[in-house]
Formats: structure tokens, C-alpha cells, sequence
């Protein structure tokens, strides 16, 4: 048996569901590494050019997901994850329109487009993919009310009309989504495990390794976001304690172990404190930061002996954690002998000349280790310079850049210093975080940015335990307290140049993306059992949360089906026409039935009321709604309007 036809998109048809596809592709895409989504944009755009006058070949399209396939594997390895499962999804995306050649090819494709933009949230939840998301959705629609017109054969509405039928049902659909946002009860943790991402973060790390820092000091994504309550500490102040890096194999600095497992040791009175609340973005990693220095590890996370903080769960998505730190006059002034030699190892057979130096200078100062961390500052500020124009160190680091470069940015400057005052026997060690921030002058709150990354030391002197010593503010000091932002910020606003104007509308946009973490984002049970107190109900059970969903669910079906019945109409004039007329026959009882072809059902009324014209009009609208045949439409239409039926009628 012959399988029948399909009948093919038109050109504008076929055009609409290949640019609603595109666009569904277009959120994931932006989720992706850019060579990856430039690799299956161009695939894309090249399918869809080759296959639109014929079939693409198989072994072209086999060829194709080859070559789409090494990409992935080039850019993510073999590794399973997020991503991966989202790259696979693009890729398979870019070669479908290859199948578009019936209207139901259309419509599969319209199908699987769809899962590309509700991918992308599992890998951002932002307005933009949001807003991506909802046009792709709108356009899906109006492409799938395209293909049901093309295939019935009705002439299409206008775009104003088809946006209303659209913007209707979307909006039909609103209050179960609200409902389902609001009241669905919220888990500590899915009911299935999501495979972690891939490709890593640029962020904070357990290590310091010679240019591993330069694309996290170029990305200007925000970090976290930063509310105080009460008293605002001042620039130099604004360091966000991170990683603390001990171990160093004359390359790579490493944390200690040891000191994960290890309870922070009491902290002396505190003279002044902060009290804030950091925003912080998802990194996948499990690393936290605190104002220098936090004085309790907040809940869901652990503060180990260095004062680091981690989360006890990997940072997937935005959180928020309130703390409390303060500057501390003696932090750690009793430091175990066994901390002190991890703080003053050196590799053998690494930086001679700048252990060399450091024994010189301890020579000549005697015992006084102020004196030779005053003259290292002093030494950088005068012949050092900031650069992240830096070569890639070779074998001895510390040398080449104390002695050759004298150039780089903070993690060249913090590395060799700590190399210098262990050489001259000062326990010393890297601590990694950020530095500054910068105030949103809408919101009244600090945002830091991933290239606000830094690193300094601290050394340990007798009596006052750990000091922090920054030495790359001794060379550039408007890196750490003066930034770009703070001195567009401090200027006259009525003459803000195209920087200050673009730096305005940057603050504006993350202050709309802190209000959207706020209402969306940071929705959590907490907030969910807060939701209802207005109401005089402080707690809900999760099966009353369900139970009330469920009551709201069955309201909002039940108005959706209602308003659908009674707004739902045909958009054919003719047949529009047509059902009318029955239904002032229907009132005489002469209705037709639900199987009664038409012509049928005018004989049948015909032998009731014989010559009352029903039975010609019937077979001149059979004849243009189901034959093809060529009439005036527009008499049909005005003698359907105007045929009433026999008043004397009876059933």
C-alpha cells in the first residue's frame, strides 16, 4: 500500500519555522563556549541554506555531525556534564532542518526546537535567557498556527490578530504557572542528581599556578553582590578573604590540607565589626569569601583554620549568606612550630638570587622583621611597575620577576614577596580573594567583579600574629582602592562623558538583574513559608503546599477551559457563518448532528420544509469549504448571513 503524500511548507512557511528554530537555538548557544556556539551557528546557517531547494546528502549530514561532534569533544573532552548534554542538544538542533520537507517535518522540528531554550536554563536562569526563551516560545506558536492553517487551507491571519490569539492562551496560562512558582514545595535538593558542568567557571581555585589568573582578571561578570547594615568599611579595608595558599613547590601554590580539617582558633575582642549580606554568583566550586575576617562560618558552611570559608554544597546556584567580620589587632599571635615551617619552606634548587638577597637584608637588619618588610615595599614602589603584560614565568619565578621583569600584576607580586621573607626567615603565605568592589548608586549595595581578583600576603611577626601586606598596592595603589568605576562615580553627573554614561547604564541593568535574583532566583522554602504569613499563616506543611496547588491548579484549568469554550471562534468567516446558521436552526429544534454531514442534514430539514433553500446554500458552502470549488465568497457569505429558517417550522 503507497504511503500518501505529505504536503510541503510553502516558502514563508518554511522560512517562519526555520527562523522560530533559529531563535530557540539562540539562549543555549549563548550558554556554551563561543567557538563551540560559532561551530553550530555556522552549521546551522549552512543546513538551512543548502537543504531549502532540496535534500542534504547523507554522507554531507553525516560529515557534518562528525565534525560538530569533535568540536564538543575538543572543547569538553569525554566527560559527561551539563554542558555536554546541552552541546549535544545544539548539535543536533543545527542539522535538523536537514528533514524539513513535509509539514509534519515542520511541526517535529518546531517540537524538538522547543527543548533547546529549556535547556539553557540549566545552565542560566537570567532575564535575558528568560526573555529569549518566552520568544522563542511565542514564535513557536505562530509557526505551529501557520502549519494548521497551510494544511486546512485557510488563508492566514493577520500578524496583529495571530499575536492576540497567541498573547490570549499564554496568558490563559499564567496563573498555573504563577501558582506552580509559588506554591510547588521547594526541595533541599532535586529529586534526581544533575550531572556537574563541564567546563569550569573562571573563579577562585585550592591553587596559584604562573598565568592561570589572566582570564579570570579580563572577565567583568559580576562576582558577588554586597549589603551592608550599618557602617560601610573603607577601600583598604575591602579585602574578600578567600583561599589562603601555604604550600609552594617553586611553581604552584597550594592550600594545606591539614588546615581544611583544623578549627579556626579564637579570635581576640573585636573593637569595630560589619554586618552584611553577600549575593554570590554560582562558581560550581564549593569556595566562599568573607570581609577580612569573618567571624563565624555562617549556616550550610565551614570555616577551617586559616579562615577560609566553604560551602557545604557546591555553589550551583545564586545563595546568600549574612555574616559578620572584624579587623582583629593579633590574629593568631601564638603560631605552632609545626605552621611555622610549612610558612617558611622553600624547594631546593629554586630562586637562588632572591633567597641570596633576603639573607642580605636579614643580616643587616638583625632581628627587626618590620624592617625588612618596609624595605620590600619600598623597593617595589620605587622600581616596580603593573602589568598584565607579563611573560609566563620560567624555572626560578621569584628571580625573573624581582630582578629582570620588575613588572605583573598580583599574582607575580604576592608570590615573589612571600618567596623573599621566607628566604629571609619570616613565616609568610599567599591569600587569595578579591579586593574592592564597587557601589551601585540605584541600589545602595557593592558589586564585586570576577576581575577584582587578587591575591596578597600576610606574614607573621611576633605580637601581632598574621598582618596582611599587600604589595601590589605599594606599586599600584588605584588598583586595589580607586577603580575606573569609583572615579566616574565621584564625578559631576550632568557631565558624564559616553564611559560614565555606559558605566550608568551597566549599574542599572545589574541593579534589575539583583531585583530579578531577589523575586526569582532566591525563591526558597524559607521564603515559601513566609509567602502566606499576611494571611495569619506562619507554616505550611509540604503536603498542604500541594494540597493548596492543587486546589489553585484545578481553579485555573477550570477557568482556562471556560474562557476557552466560550471565546474560542473559528477563524474561517465562512465557516464562522455557516455554524451560525445551524444554530438558529438548532433553536427550532432542526439542529444538526454532531456525524450529519451537512448536505445530509439540509435534506433532512428539506423534507420538513421542503423549498425553503437550505439545501442549495448547503451545497454551494460544501462546495467551496471541502471541493475546491471557485465561488463568489462574498455572496456565499452575505446569503448565509441573511437565510433564516421557516418561523412556522416544527421537529
Amino acid at each position: 500500500m503507497s504511503r500518501l503524500p505529505q504536503p510541503q511548507p510553502s516558502a514563508g512557511t518554511r522560512a517562519w519555522v526555520l527562523l522560530t528554530t533559529a531563535l530557540s537555538l539562540l539562549p543555549l548557544l549563548l550558554q556554551l563556549p563561543g567557538v563551540l556556539a560559532g561551530v553550530f551557528a555556522a552549521v546551522a546557517l549552512a543546513v538551512a541554506g543548502l537543504s531549502w531547494r532540496g535534500t542534504l546528502a547523507l554522507p554531507l549530514r553525516l560529515l557534518l555531525i562528525v565534525g560538530m561532534l569533535l568540536a564538543i569533544y575538543w572543547q569538553m573532552g569525554a566527560h559527561p556534564g551539563r554542558d555536554t548534554g546541552c552541546a549535544l542538544l545544539a548539535a543536533m538542533l543545527a542539522i535538523k532542518s536537514s528533514e524539513l520537507r513535509s509539514l509534519r517535518d515542520a511541526r517535529s522540528l518546531l517540537g524538538f526546537a522547543l527543548f533547546a531554550p529549556f535547556a539553557a536554563f540549566l545552565l542560566d536562569q537570567g532575564p535575558l535567557t528568560l526573555v529569549l526563551a518566552a520568544i522563542a516560545v511565542i514564535c513557536a506558536l505562530l509557526a505551529l498556527q501557520r502549519l494548521a492553517d497551510e494544511e486546512a487551507g485557510s488563508a492566514p491571519l493577520p500578524a496583529a490578530a495571530q499575536l492576540r490569539t497567541v498573547g490570549r492562551l499564554m496568558l490563559l496560562a499564567l496563573p498555573l504557572a504563577l501558582s506552580a512558582f509559588w506554591l510547588v514545595p521547594r526541595l533541599g535538593s532535586p529529586l534526581w542528581g544533575l550531572p556537574e558542568r563541564t567546563v569550569a567557571r573562571p573563579g577562585l581555585s585550592d591553587s596559584m599556578q604562573p598565568g592561570e589568573w589572566i582570564d579570570l582578571m579580563a572577565d567583568d561578570s559580576p562576582a558577588l553582590r554586597v549589603q551592608f547594615f550599618g557602617p560601610t568599611p573603607a577601600p583598604e579595608q575591602r579585602y574578600w578573604r578567600g583561599p589562603v595558599l601555604t604550600r609552594f613547590d617553586g611553581r604552584s601554590w597550594t592550600r594545606l590540607d591539614s588546615q581544611r580539617r583544623t578549627a579556626p582558633a579564637a579570635l581576640s575582642n573585636r573593637t569595630q565589626g560589619w554586618d552584611y549580606q553577600i549575593e554570590y554568583e554560582p562558581t560550581d566550586d564549593r569556595q566562599l569569601v568573607a570581609l577580612d575576617l569573618p567571624l563565624a562560618a555562617p549556616a550550610q558552611a565551614h570555616l577551617d583554620a586559616d579562615y577560609s570559608l566553604s560551602s557545604a554544597q557546591p555553589l550551583t546556584a545564586l545563595s546568600r549568606w549574612r555574616m559578620q567580620s572584624a579587623p582583629q589587632p593579633a590574629f593568631q599571635a601564638q603560631l605552632p612550630d609545626h605552621l611555622r615551617q610549612l610558612a617558611l619552606q622553600l624547594p631546593t634548587g629554586f630562586n637562588p638570587r632572591t633567597r641570596a638577597l633576603a639573607q642580605q637584608w636579614r643580616a643587616q637588619a638583625g632581628h627587626d622583621d618590620d624592617a625588612i618588610v618596609r624595605r620590600s615595599l619600598d623597593w617595589i614602589h620605587k622600581e616596580f611597575a603593573y602589568t598584565l603584560s607579563t611573560p609566563l614565568a620560567g624555572r626560578h619565578s621569584a628571580d625573573e620577576f624581582l630582578f629582570e621583569q620588575k613588572a605583573g600584576f598580583c599574582e607575580h607580586f604576592s608570590s615573589a614577596f612571600v618567596v623573599l621573607m621566607r628566604g629571609a626567615g619570616i613565616p609568610a603565605r599567599v591569600v587569595t580573594g578579591y579586593a574592592g568592589g564597587t557601589r551601585n548608586r540605584f541600589g545602595d549595595y557593592w558589586v564585586v567583579r570576577k576581575m577584582d581578583a587578587h591575591a596578597w600576603a600576610e606574614v607573621w611577626l611576633s605580637g601581632r600574629g598574621w598582618v596582611r601586606v599587600d604589595p601590589t598596592a605599594a606599586v599600584a595603589p588605584e588598583r586595589i582602592y580607586d577603580t575606573l568605576e569609583d572615579r566616574l562615580g565621584q564625578g559631576n553627573a550632568a557631565g558624564l562623558d559616553l564611559a560614565g554614561r555606559w558605566d550608568s547604564l551597566r549599574q542599572f541593568g545589574d541593579w534589575m538583574r539583583r531585583g530579578w535574583n531577589t523575586a526569582f532566583l532566591s525563591f526558597d522554602a524559607n521564603r515559601q513559608q513566609r509567602l502566606l504569613r499576611p494571611f495569619g499563616i506562619d507554616r505550611l506543611e509540604p503536603w498542604q503546599l500541594v494540597a493548596l496547588f492543587g486546589g489553585f491548579a484545578a481553579l485555573a484549568v477550570g477557568a482556562m477551559a471556560l474562557l476557552l469554550a466560550r471565546g474560542e471562534r473559528q477563524r474561517d468567516p465562512l465557516l464562522r457563518a455557516w455554524q451560525r446558521l445551524g444554530h438558529r436552526y438548532a433553536r427550532l429544534g432542526l439542529g444538526r448532528e454532531p456525524h450529519e454531514p451537512a448536505i445530509e442534514w439540509a435534506r433532512r430539514v428539506e423534507l420538513i420544509h421542503p423549498g425553503n433553500g437550505l439545501l442549495a446554500l448547503s451545497q454551494r458552502f460544501a462546495d467551496a469549504r471541502y471541493a475546491g470549488a471557485k465561488s463568489d465568497t462574498v455572496s456565499l457569505l452575505a446569503d448565509l448571513h441573511r437565510h433564516r429558517p421557516n418561523s412556522g417550522a416544527r421537529t
